[in-house]
């Protein structure tokens, strides 16, 4: 390590100096899925999660320059104040895309990039896609090669220089200048997990938006010549030490850097909520399918859970019913409650109404643990375990596999359409058919156009 420079200047340059030629198709094809599965669930954020609501009005009470668009309500807003009001809906409905091993980056890049865009006019498809790509590339790099104790919120600690990188590119800022912005980024990047794994909390669904302000914050601040930090990530008292107790791997981090695009295996989810019961939610449809069983022919359902499952399931009772949209989302024994019933799950599932529903709740209270070290989530997102047992001592087990979304069962441009499709016919101001159509169609050949800003325009 001696004299090597610090991480946040091999970042710097890696994101300032990527060309959109650099990239293979994959990662082109990658940044360009995000950009309108993103706009999607922002869409359906909009019409879906009161919660937001609140910051809407904040930011319609604050003006100021029409530089933004805000997705989903009418009218635009300074580019910090779209970034916050976007990136608050993008995570919303825990709908948005995720690392093979967890956690969330494009809810933090996409609503910074797009609102710096518009501020700055003039940015090309091209020019965006590397952004995006530089973005998702920094935050896997970062998210599977530090020592996360599960006790920060890693969307928003690690999610912040992935935007902040990509909100530089777009910005056209210099190395030197992206490495201050990274630095400056030290100061938005925080989150503790007790805002995930507690309860009764809005902050879990709208955290997405503060890391998307202070990347735009931190880009904006650079360009007008403010320094960051020499050694950010890597300094005696810098991010590393800080937050992992100086726990990373370099070498994994740096390792093809600029010729492998970790990006390229972001994963795009079918079910609105959190990743980590989507095993145990597919264990239980594959079984209730397979066998056409009725709720009502159920006695019990055992889940098996590792670590963070058992975060989602305690305590037992609130989590069979959860009080509160954010709450649902999160608890594992309501997620498979409505798996079951329903042998799916679509962002209409989640309501006021359906937290409600007596059928659902009723097959909350067959559910029983089982703990199982085997499951606990150390890189990869954990399989979950599933067993029913019939009313007529019957009884079945499985291991959730080919998670609609997940690597092994991921989806298609077609799907991404469809889920589009989905989100927009749900927003504040559901999208006109012709409207639609023309956001898939420019985020498919996004590469072809001057303005890539037309796309946010398209789904306005």
């Amino acid at each position: 390590m001696s004299g090597a420079p610090d991480l946040v200047h091999v970042l710097a340059d890696h994101a300032a100096r990527l060309r959109y030629e650099d990239l293979p198709l994959d990662a082109r094809e990658s940044a360009k899925k995000t950009l309108l599965d993103t706009i999607g669930v922002i869409l359906a954020a909009s019409g879906l999660e009161p919660a937001v609501r609140g910051v809407i009005d904040i930011i319609r009470e604050s003006a100021g320059t029409p530089q933004s668009t805000v997705l989903g309500f009418s009218g635009k807003a300074p580019a910090l104040s779209a970034a916050l009001a976007n990136g608050a809906l993008a995570h919303c409905l825990d709908y948005d895309d995720q690392t093979p091993w967890g956690q969330h980056a494009g809810s933090s890049i996409v609503p910074a990039v797009f609102a710096v865009a518009e501020r700055q006019g003039g940015v090309s498809g091209k020019e965006l896609i590397a952004a995006v790509a530089a973005g998702q590339d920094i935050f896997a790099r970062l998210r599977r090669n530090v020592g996360w104790k599960k006790d920060w919120n890693l969307s928003t600690v690690l999610g912040v220089f992935a935007a902040t990188a990509a909100a530089a590119r777009v910005m056209s800022l210099s190395p030197e200048q992206t490495a201050d912005a990274l630095g400056i980024a030290t100061m938005q990047s925080s989150g503790i997990m007790e805002m995930v794994a507690g309860r009764g909390s809005d902050l879990r669904g709208l955290y997405a938006g503060f890391s998307a302000k202070g990347a735009v914050l931190a880009a904006m601040m650079a360009e007008r010549g403010i320094a960051g930090i020499d050694r950010t990530f890597e300094g005696e008292y810098g991010f590393m030490r800080t937050y992992f107790d100086g726990r990373y791997d370099r070498e994994a981090i740096v390792r093809n850097l600029g010729s492998e695009f970790l990006g390229s295996g972001t994963l795009y989810k079918r079910w609105p909520c959190v990743g980590t019961a989507h095993s145990h939610m597919k264990a239980a449809i594959d079984i209730v399918t397979e066998n056409d069983l009725k709720p009502e022919e159920i006695a019990e359902i055992r889940l098996h859970v590792g670590d963070y499952h058992d975060l989602m399931c305690q305590p037992l009772e609130e989590r069979r019913a959860p009080a509160t949209l954010a709450d649902a989302k999160f608890s594992l024994p309501f997620l498979v409650s409505v798996a079951i019933v329903r042998r799916g799950m679509s962002v209409k599932d989640f309501s006021t109404t359906g937290l409600s529903d007596p059928e659902v709740l009723d097959v909350g209270r067959k559910i029983r643990l089982l703990s199982d070290p085997a499951l606990d989530w150390k890189l990869d997102l954990p399989l979950g375990r599933v067993e029913i047992v019939g009313q007529d001592e019957r009884s079945w087990i499985r291991e959730g596999t080919s998670v609609p979304g997940n690597s092994d069962n991921p989806l298609s441009w077609d799907d991404i359409c469809a889920k589009f499709r989905e989100c927009a016919s749900v927003s504040i101001a559901p999208l006109a058919a012709a409207n639609v159509l023309r956001s898939q169609s420019l985020a498919r050949s996004l590469e072809d156009l001057p303005d890539a800003t037309e796309l946010i325009r398209a789904a306005a």
